[in-house]
């Protein structure tokens, strides 16, 4: 066993030992521990993502849980990028994207052409999923189903501190009818606190990518973006440093909780009195 710097992806695979062996077997994490001749800080650091098991002990722990070598071949092939400094899944992929976010202690977000997905309503969700061309109703609801899952943070006692830069462009494009983007909207301004609108005329950022700048207790700064092919995470110094100058510039450039709560109520007002308009005309 390996010690190494954790990653979210380790972290994920970890948490998903953890699961396999409570529903597995009997075996707390000490009992697993002396039923596999370790020492019980090797089953946590194993089962947390702060260490990198062999294939020996995988094969070991996998083999203790029933599982076949089947079984092992397909999580050996994952676990063998599980501390990547990058790594891209697939999109539809959530695990590892839910678990940073249950487990970060701050979170800066942006988004350029949407909202994003934490803020978003559940109505302009299942649009959004029509909009971008989801081919059938059971993959659309699946599909908003695991988007609001990952908003519990918001019931959680500790959720993360966030702040979310949306770029104006985000709220002039019409996502499903009136009613839907009035919901967004009002869900948006009843989060002002947290949100910073960027505006229309501030182009320069509006060509980077939309990214999230996850930070942790203990465990290091994780950079993330995402495009309709994949899922990408970058743990490393260069990448996260790119991120936070990002942010920086985006703090300076986008209007202050005042204003931006202003902005948002214009959107609200625009609507409803021209609830046939588009929304580029509403500020």
């Amino acid at each position: 066993m390996t010690a190494i710097i954790s990653t979210a992806y380790s972290r994920d695979l970890g948490d998903e030992l953890r699961r396999l062996r409570e529903n597995s077997t009997s075996f707390g994490g000490r009992a697993m521990a002396v039923q596999l001749g370790w020492d019980p800080s090797k089953v946590s650091n194993i089962e947390t993502g702060k260490a990198r098991a062999t294939e020996i002990d995988l094969a070991q722990y996998l083999a203790t849980c029933g599982k076949d070598l089947d079984y092992l071949q397909d999580f050996s092939n994952r676990y063998r990028h599980a501390f990547d400094l990058y790594f891209a899944q697939v999109p539809n992929n959530l695990r590892t994207l839910a678990m940073a976010e249950s487990m970060a202690t701050t979170m800066l977000v942006y988004e350029i052409l949407a909202i994003p997905g934490l803020l978003q309503t559940e109505d302009y969700v299942r649009a959004l999923f029509v909009e971008t061309g989801c081919e059938s109703s059971e993959a659309i609801e699946k599909g908003v189903e695991r988007r609001m899952a990952r908003q519990s943070i918001w019931q959680r006692p500790y959720r993360p501190d966030c702040v979310f830069y949306v770029h104006e462009l985000a709220l002039q494009m019409r996502v499903g009818d009136a009613r839907i983007m009035e919901d967004q909207y009002l869900r948006l301004l009843f989060n002002a606190h947290i949100v910073r609108i960027v505006p229309a005329n501030i182009r320069g950022v509006a060509f980077h990518s939309k990214c999230t700048l996850f930070e942790f207790g203990k465990a290091s700064p994780l950079a993330y973006t995402e495009t309709d092919l994949a899922k990408v995470f970058a743990q490393d110094g260069l990448a996260v440093a790119w991120s936070r100058k990002l942010f920086e510039r985006l703090d300076a450039v986008a209007l202050d909780e005042e204003q931006s709560k202003n902005k948002l109520a214009n959107y609200v007002s625009g609507l409803r009195e021209d609830p046939d308009g588009g929304g580029a005309d509403l500020a």
